[in-house]
């Protein structure tokens, strides 16, 4: 009853939920059902980010922009380089499923199987896809808070390239460059990046700074064979220098240390692609690698512990148009996960199967009902579902409504390392989305609201109090979470050459058991960012993010702590000095507020950075 009346609430309000990240975002949208499908017959909360909106930000971290997303929140441990966990809805951040380039990035070898952001940076990367909500059927395990799809550039035809520079506070600099061409056949694209920053202690508290240095390259070649045959090969790879601060011996108390991470994480996908009249087939096989090694001190010749994970998965999709207005998407896939800590080796390996039917039953009315099964080697066959409405009344309406299950595994470490669990279940997940979109005043103001609930079972955390018969600390299974709330947003464009955007998202995330909040969730979230663009051509822009006050666990003592609420503001400006090149600069935290986004960990306080881009 309480999730309806907040429901009911946010459709009345017509205050959204930022479905599109800016005005232009294009229509197409892969991450709700794993094919194309125009956003208008979608009923799941999604946003677009686009290769305009990065530039347009002067993004160089991933995450940064994600939490302009509704629904979105990060944590990061320090600097840029620091582990950062992106949060959809109040799920954990090993909840969230990331994508690069159609491939599945989660490593395998971390504690929870999540994915790192820390280390994403935004090298040639040309569309993010942001879908908030258990999405299991298409996409399989990981995907029960929802799914990261990271895109970068496709290669064109003729010959084009671009590149940027850029300098700023703590001699933080990142280079990025590519260049693509090719025939109407045969398509390639080569890109790559160079970042350095001398960063902030990662402890608090610390006068040493901790800082990263990666550089990163990716490609892509799209080869039609024949008319209907085309042959897809796209690789990423990235190796990064993190220092950070740890916990030293004898006390293995967190402070100023000089631990140092290498990593190295590489991507693969080969793909076939046949266009029939009615169907359309993929098949592709993915690889992703991770490799981590962890030294005590940068000097030192061999690591103190390493990390290796690797996930192989062959998987095949069809797209078929059944009738007119019916349409069948359906696909089998297996995978195979493996770790190594330089002591042992664990793997396991799933096989999934799933298909969900899109029907038209009319122009106004689009329905989507999927179904998926997962055969895990230890957990033996999962039941997941999926169903969604989207209702267009009108041009300029969009109602939306969509259920959702979710299923994922414990990790091979949540298992067996030494702070495993044999006895942990699976973690599920169902969700509940009802939302509406409203286009005024010729698309000059767009509002949109969408309200959610999801109930977890069995979510898995760490006790590290030295209880449940576990001196250093084991995983185990809560009984019950729940996360609802209403997520909003405006976009107003009262002149062609100003924007405005502002979301705002209202979040309770509980232990049912405990009745207590899940740590790291805001119960408050903002942004908001204006632009304009001079009739002289100089860009002017602004933006503010907000959050609440949230628990967290005191980095010494392991006891609750409250982490108290910040606002960021940042200025930039952007001036084309000719048709080709262009100079650019920002101000971040402009009034050097001081906040944590982990107990315990340092960030960044103002700081200054001015860059140039060039394209032809």
């Amino acid at each position: 009853m309480h999730f309806l009346k907040i429901g009911s609430c946010a459709v009345l309000a017509l205050t959204p939920s930022m479905a599109l990240a800016g005005a232009a975002a294009p229509d197409i949208i892969v991450t709700a059902t794993g094919a194309e499908t125009p956003r208008a017959a979608i009923g799941q909360a999604i946003s677009v980010l686009t290769a305009d909106d990065l530039k347009t930000r002067q993004t160089v971290a991933i995450a940064d922009i994600l939490a302009s997303v509704p629904g979105v929140t990060l944590s990061r441990n320090g600097p840029i380089g620091g582990f950062t966990a992106i949060r959809l809805r109040g799920a954990e951040g090993e909840q969230t499923l990331a994508l690069i380039d159609g491939v599945k990035v989660n490593d395998p070898s971390a504690p929870g199987g999540g994915f790192d952001f820390g280390t994403l940076l935004a090298t040639n990367i040309n569309r993010i896809e942001v879908l908030r909500g258990p999405n299991s059927v298409p996409w399989g395990s990981e995907a029960i808070g929802g799914v990261v799809n990271i895109q970068t550039a496709r290669p064109s035809t003729g010959l084009a390239g671009s590149g940027r520079a850029e300098y700023g506070s703590a001699d933080q600099a990142h280079v990025v460059g590519t260049l693509s061409g090719g025939t109407d056949t045969v398509r390639a694209l080569l890109g790559g990046g160079w970042f350095t920053d001398q960063g902030l202690s990662a402890y608090r508290y610390g006068p040493e700074a901790d800082g990263l240095r990666q550089y990163a390259v990716n490609g892509r070649v799209e080869a039609d064979i024949t008319a209907t045959l085309s042959l897809d090969l796209r690789g990423w790879y990235a190796h990064s220098r993190i220092l950070q601060d740890g916990y030293a011996p004898p006390t293995y108390a967190f402070g100023d240390t000089r631990d140092l991470t290498r990593a190295a994480q590489s991507i693969g996908y080969a793909g076939l692609l046949h266009r029939g009249a009615a169907l359309q087939s993929r098949l592709a096989l993915t690889v992703s690698d991770i490799n981590r090694d962890a030294f005590a001190t940068p000097e030192d010749s061999a690591p103190q512990y390493i990390n290796r994970g690797r996930i192989n998965r062959l998987d095949y999709k069809g797209d078929w148009s059944l009738a007119r207005g019916i349409r069948a998407i359906f696909g089998a896939e297996h995978e195979q996960s493996r770790t190594h800590d330089g002591y042992s080796s664990q793997k396991t390996h799933v096989t999934s199967g799933y298909t969900q039917l899109m029907a038209e039953l009319s122009d106004q009315i689009t329905l989507v009902g999927g179904f998926r099964l997962d055969d895990h080697a230890s957990f033996g066959t999962h039941a997941t579902s999926s169903a969604s409405l989207s209702w267009r009344p009108s041009s300029k309406t969009i109602v939306r409504a969509a259920f959702g299950e979710g299923f994922k595994a414990p990790t091979l470490f949540q298992l067996y390392s030494y702070y495993g669990n044999r006895a942990l279940q699976p973690e599920t997940a169902n969700s509940y989305d009802l939302g509406v979109e409203q286009s005024l005043f010729d698309g000059r103001l767009k509002l949109s609201a969408t309200a959610f609930l999801r109930d977890s079972q069995n979510q898995i955390v760490f006790y590290a109090c030295g209880c449940h018969g576990r001196p250093d600390g084991t995983y185990e299974n809560i009984g019950k979470t729940r996360a609802q709330g209403v997520e909003t947003s405006v976009d107003v464009r009262p002149w062609d050459d100003v924007t405005f955007l502002l979301s705002y998202t209202r979040l309770s995330a509980k232990n049912r058991v405990s009745g207590s909040a899940l740590p790291r969730r805001p119960k408050n979230s903002l942004y908001a960012d204006i632009d304009w663009k001079s009739p002289w051509g100089v860009q002017l822009g602004a933006n503010l993010r907000w959050l609440s006050s949230s628990l967290d666990t005191d980095f010494q003592s392991y006891s609750p702590v409250q982490l108290q609420g910040y606002a960021l503001m940042g200025l930039r400006a952007a001036l084309p000095l000719t048709e080709r090149i262009e100079l650019y600069g920002r101000i971040e935290n402009l009034f050097d507020t001081q906040y944590e986004t982990v107990s315990g960990y340092g960030s960044y306080g103002r700081t200054a950075h001015i860059g140039v881009r060039v394209g032809f």
